[in-house]
């Protein structure tokens, strides 16, 4: 079901899933510990399903992943119609990554200098934060294989390979990031796997808790909430004692750490902890004194405040989202942030019934970061509820902005 044709509601699919698993609606009602009468009518899109970790339950139940529920990813493609995933895709899973033994050369490797390699991945880091994610994917295969390159290339100097593992991480990093924002689960969870891998033969503890995030982003994309909890917590924890001369750099991933558990939390539908998490970002937050963009975190109180959102969306807070979200300031962070943050406003306006406001919303997020918004399933489900609730004709604004976000045929 994947790709551009893929026009099913979440409704639909579980529909789609129940029959092919053979179940019928009691059963797995039953199985999700809900009514068939429940089912029925999300099945026929009566009712939406607004937690994610109701959605994981019946992903479990169906034997699916929650990726297929959401009816993720849509084909990546930027205004030039360019789709660079296949080649991310080739990249990562390259034969001679698999194993170094069998693929050596008899020869010395070539030196890689990774400092323009370096360079050139930070370059496309903030290309990202400026929600730009064509370029991204259209940089990414190439990145890969460099990082590939830098690793193969320091086996027998331990210093090289310290510096070379840095960038590797950082490039692998990115690739589980705009990967899981764009619903290709699998591939960010392999790529977040080499990103700690590269992390750990860094040897630098900035590293490697900049890694951790990207493996909290690949589980969260996979429903794993419980997974990403942990990870995101250790990496904290082992991050602490290194805090101890002030590096704001260090403060600004630990307390984003700390935004990443307190969404798993949420949708965990852990309130307790979750809120918990969030005042231990906001104290890092206060302590960095000041909105920051170290390691291009773009950490500080601005951030905590989205998560803020975030979390209460999650949580199933939406009006209270509906009614606060849109006064959250957000024009001096990177317009990935401000995109995602609009993202999440929308869907509580949705939530709400507030179908107008939320087009307006999508609109203007759009505006600024149109690849996000556009490869969002979130964005996805959202129009479809709106087009579900009022005819649209086909000269509407809403049904042109359906077009381009692949919601509509």
């Amino acid at each position: 079901m994947r790709g551009g044709g893929d026009q099913l509601n979440v409704g639909e699919r579980i529909a789609f899933y129940r029959r092919r698993r053979g179940l019928s609606q009691a059963v797995l009602a039953d199985l999700v510990n809900r009514s068939e009468d429940w089912l029925s009518k999300i099945e026929r899109g009566e009712r939406e399903i607004r937690r994610l970790d109701v959605l994981t339950d019946l992903a479990k139940a169906l034997r699916v992943t929650l990726g297929d529920l959401l009816g993720m990813p849509v084909l990546m493609e930027d205004e030039e119609c360019h789709d660079d995933v296949p080649a991310i895709r080739d990249a990562l899973m390259a034969p001679r990554r698999l194993s170094r033994t069998l693929f050596s050369s008899s020869s010395s490797p070539d030196h890689v200098d990774p400092a323009p390699v370096a360079a050139l991945a930070e370059a496309v880091w903030s290309d990202y934060q400026r929600g730009d994610l064509g370029r991204v994917v259209s940089a990414m295969p190439n990145l890969v294989k460099a990082a590939q390159r830098l690793e193969a290339a320091s086996a027998d100097d331990p210093p090289y390979k310290r510096s070379c593992a840095a960038v590797s991480a950082r490039i692998h990093h990115l690739a589980a990031t705009a990967l899981s924002k764009i619903g290709e689960a699998d591939l960010a969870w392999i790529a977040a796997e080499r990103a700690m891998q590269a992390a750990d033969d860094s040897e630098d503890p900035l590293v490697l808790a900049s890694a951790a995030r990207s493996g909290t982003h690949a589980l969260l994309a996979v429903g794993r909430f419980e997974d990403a909890l942990e990870l995101g917590n250790a990496a904290a924890r082992w991050l602490a004692p290194r805090m101890k001369a002030g590096d704001p750099a260090a403060l600004s991933l630990y307390g984003m750490l700390f935004l990443r558990t307190a969404v798993a939390a949420a949708r965990h539908q852990d309130r307790a902890t979750a809120d918990e998490l969030l005042s231990r970002a906001e104290r890092a937050a206060a302590d960095l004194g000041r909105d920051a963009n170290y390691w291009l975190t773009s950490f500080g109180p601005s951030n905590v405040a989205l998560h803020r959102v975030s979390v209460a969306l999650d949580l199933g807070d939406a009006g209270q989202v509906a009614d606060s979200g849109v006064h959250v300031n957000t024009e001096h962070l990177p317009l990935e942030r401000q995109a995602s943050h609009m993202i999440d406003v929308a869907r509580a306006l949705s939530l709400v019934a507030k179908d107008d406001d939320a087009l307006q919303i999508l609109l203007t997020a759009e505006q600024k970061a149109p690849g996000i918004v556009r490869h969002s399933a979130a964005v996805r489900q959202v129009v479809r509820a709106v087009c579900r609730r009022a005819p649209v004709a086909r000269s509407s604004p809403l049904f042109a902005f359906a077009e381009r976000c692949r919601a509509v045929k």
